[in-house]
């Protein structure tokens, strides 16, 4: 799809988002772990916690209208297009609409009520965010454009709520740069599964891809180069601000990574200051990691670091700023702690909270601090250490959701470092167990990376990315009592058609029964 199709907008409302997200439609019927989920015709992904069918439908033609309050305007466009896919008419927006989206307490933050019945539709939520994940279940049970036929809808009643608040999806454009419109893109099949947070890994070796006011050979130098070559690229304060923005429509936090204090070669080819010889580094693209460092302790980095974490907080409204913290090889262990804990206070005296790979449990850590377990072949001591701190955990085992991992052997885009994982792999898991001394309590939720090493342009991205992001979309969203990958995989199937009219490229999986 067109990159400017992705980033158009009109009457107001954005369009690209709504488009990704139209229905998904199954001819048979959906068995959930339980027998209250019978909807028949509809492929829910994520599974609902709680779906109780009745009697009747609601047929939508093309004069059926939506009711929208003025407190939930932002999901009033998600609405209006939904309804267009499904009828090929764009709904007039009035009060008694037959379609109702309604705010009211008691569904929980990010819950929602969603009701079918003979005379229309009701969406109930707590806020804009619980209406808006109504919205895409909706969606979900909602035909494409039924060219004039009417479009009938069963009765039925779903309340839900997530899981985990944290349901997350890492992209690495340091890597490999991705342009805004390719990132939006993301944001657009994020949002379609209901993930609420994107890790946008901005700086690393290859690549630093944000301009920060003060700097800016991080941008003339440490933006121009890649992994294998290339051009680079970066975000200007206007881009990121627009990034941050379209994820906010679409109710997604945006979490910047500035890595910090290795894979910092990008900073230190671009300011000589920065290491301790006073020598600018070559730019780099290669692959490997742990060689570089900055000269930690010294006046000149101590600026760095303050004014570049002041210049991301000014630039994001979100609580989080992650530093890196992982594969320094190039420290000694006073060093290292000495720099997490400083980073720590320079976050926290922006306003915001910390987020660090779980090495960075090796520090004293605030309460409140998020831990991003990822390394199953290593101790997991350290993360437990950083829980005892009062640091939460989100949880990013790469043997079951580095969506840069193969498939298989076969396959022809990813890694395989933390071996091949299928579908079932990222699937059959639970957040609360994982880690002993880690319970539900402490895990604040999950988070598919994505590293790009080996990416070459999106349609890599999204293969590697499905359709393994809508099986970790279901590990953070529904209660692990009602997940069974017997009664995933089918559910999983049955969007497939949805994925090739988005133009999605896509990995037939064999463990997936795909329809034909």
């Amino acid at each position: 799809m067109d990159g400017r199709w992705w980033s158009n907008t009109s009457m107001g409302w954005p369009r690209p988002g709504v488009a990704l997200v139209a229905g998904l439609f199954w001819a048979g019927a959906m068995t959930g772990c339980g027998s209250d989920v019978q909807v028949r015709g509809a492929a829910l992904v994520p599974l609902p916690a709680e779906v109780v069918t009745g009697e009747g439908a609601f047929t939508l033609g093309t004069a059926t209208a939506i009711s929208v309050p003025a407190e939930a305007a932002g999901v009033a466009g998600h609405l209006a297009f939904a309804v267009e896919e499904a009828t090929g008419r764009r709904p007039e927006r009035r009060s008694g609409g037959e379609i109702r989206l309604a705010l009211g307490a008691g569904t929980g933050a990010e819950g929602y009520e969603l009701t079918v019945d003979d005379d229309g539709i009701v969406i109930r939520a707590q806020t804009e965010a619980g209406l808006f994940y109504g919205v895409q279940t909706l969606r979900q049970l909602l035909p494409q454009r039924a060219d004039g036929e009417a479009v009938r809808v069963p009765a039925v009643r779903i309340a839900d709520r997530p899981r985990f608040p944290w349901r997350g999806a890492m992209l690495d454009v340091a890597r490999h740069f991705l342009p805004v419109a390719e990132v939006k893109r993301y944001i657009d099949l994020m949002a379609a599964y209901k993930l609420n947070v994107l890790h946008l890994h901005l700086t690393d070796d290859q690549g630093w891809r944000l301009a920060i006011e003060g700097w800016p050979a991080l941008t003339e130098i440490g933006a121009a180069s890649q992994v294998g070559g290339g051009r680079g690229g970066f975000y200007t304060a206007d881009d990121y601000r627009d990034l941050v923005a379209y994820a906010r429509a679409r109710f997604v936090d945006v979490v910047p990574e500035i890595d910090l204090p290795g894979h910092t070669n990008a900073a230190l080819a671009s300011y000589a200051e920065l290491n301790c010889d006073g020598r600018r580094r070559d730019p780099y693209t290669g692959i490997e990691v742990g060689f570089s460092a900055l000269c930690v302790g010294s006046p000149q980095t101590d600026r760095f670091v303050s004014e570049v974490i002041a210049e991301v907080a000014r630039l994001t409204p979100g609580r989080y700023i992650h530093v890196g913290g992982d594969e320094v090889r190039e420290l000694s262990e006073p060093e290292y702690t000495r720099f997490m804990e400083r980073a720590q206070e320079i976050v926290g005296g922006t306003g915001k909270r910390m987020a660090v790979w779980q090495e960075a449990g090796r520090a004293r850590l605030l309460p409140g601090t998020i831990v991003q377990y990822w390394k199953a072949d290593e101790d997991p001591g350290v993360v437990a250490d950083a829980v005892r701190q009062g640091a939460k955990v989100v949880m990013s085992p790469a043997s079951r959701v580095y969506l840069d991992m193969k498939y298989d052997s076969w396959t022809h885009v990813g890694q395989d470092w933390a071996g091949m994982v299928e579908v079932a792999d990222s699937y059959e898991w639970d957040p609360a167990t994982l880690i002993e001394g880690v319970g539900a309590a402490a895990v604040l939720g999950v988070e598919a990376p994505l590293w790009t090493e080996t990416v070459g342009g999106f349609d890599d991205l999204t293969y590697l990315a499905f359709p393994r992001l809508p099986a970790v979309a279901e590990v953070a969203w529904t209660p692990q009592e009602r997940r069974s990958f017997d009664v995933f995989a089918p559910r999983l199937a049955a969007q497939a058609g949805q994925w090739k009219r988005w133009g999605l490229n896509y990995h037939e999986s064999p463990q997936i029964p795909w329809k034909r």
